[in-house]
């Protein structure tokens, strides 16, 4: 995928890092040329430019990539007329950072792809790792259910993971299992990421520590899973 990142403060910056990661090739846009010095050694390109301007963002290839995000999130009428601009360009796809509910509301207007709210995401996360006691992701299905990727309790490390009969014990099912790795990227950079178990034949698996596990079910029933198997490794 090509896709062109606007906006590279924290968010933006990560995003395009994490994209690159993924084999993805990143095109960089900030006003801030201290945004564009940090980051243009570790994506594909990066342009220095004011995403307001219409004659500034023409010179961007937008018509020749996947998506146009756009990240800006301190600079609420900065992001407004960036995605504006980009509508009145064709831009087919756009996805755009909301900052709150108003921000929320205007690019809702522009009947963009996707509307991103990290800041509300990441509240959620941090209320799930408050609520577990441990750190998590978590995807929401329904009220009480979710998606939760959890780092392997002490009490299940060395564990097979054929023995690990979370449906009948928790009324929980093992989505998949994943575990720490070093890898490099399409511009040859090394960063941590994680491989894939291959749990067709959970006889060959021991768990490790730090191995990180995808679960589905009630919150409940994940939070009295993780914490029955934390106190067993103490």
């Amino acid at each position: 995928m090509r896709c062109i990142v606007i906006g590279l403060g924290i968010y933006g910056e990560n995003l395009a890092r994490d994209l690159t990661e993924m084999g993805n090739e990143v095109i960089g846009v900030d006003f801030n040329k201290n945004h564009v010095d940090a980051i243009k050694d570790n994506i594909s390109t990066v342009y220095h430019l004011d995403s307001t301007e219409e004659t500034a963002l023409a010179a961007l290839p937008l018509n020749n990539v996947d998506v146009v995000i756009v990240a800006i999130g301190e600079n609420f009428g900065a992001s407004i007329k960036t995605v504006a601009l980009l509508k009145k360009a064709g831009v087919k796809h756009i996805y755009a950072r909301a900052i709150d509910k108003l921000h929320e509301a205007i690019l809702q207007s522009f009947e963009i792809d996707a509307i991103l709210t990290p800041e509300q995401r990441a509240a959620e996360e941090l209320a799930s790792e408050l609520e577990f006691g441990c750190t998590m992701t978590t995807m929401p299905v329904d009220d009480e259910t979710v998606v939760a990727k959890i780092t392997a309790p002490a009490g299940l490390v060395g564990q097979m993971y054929a023995d690990l009969d979370m449906a009948q014990h928790f009324d929980l099912m093992l989505v998949a299992a994943a575990r720490p790795r070093m890898r490099r990227n399409v511009l040859g950079i090394e960063r941590p990421s994680h491989a894939l178990i291959d749990l067709s034949d959970g006889t060959k698996e021991k768990v490790e520590a730090n191995d990180i596990l995808t679960i589905f079910g009630r919150r409940k029933k994940i939070r009295d899973f993780y914490k029955s198997y934390t106190e067993a490794g103490k």
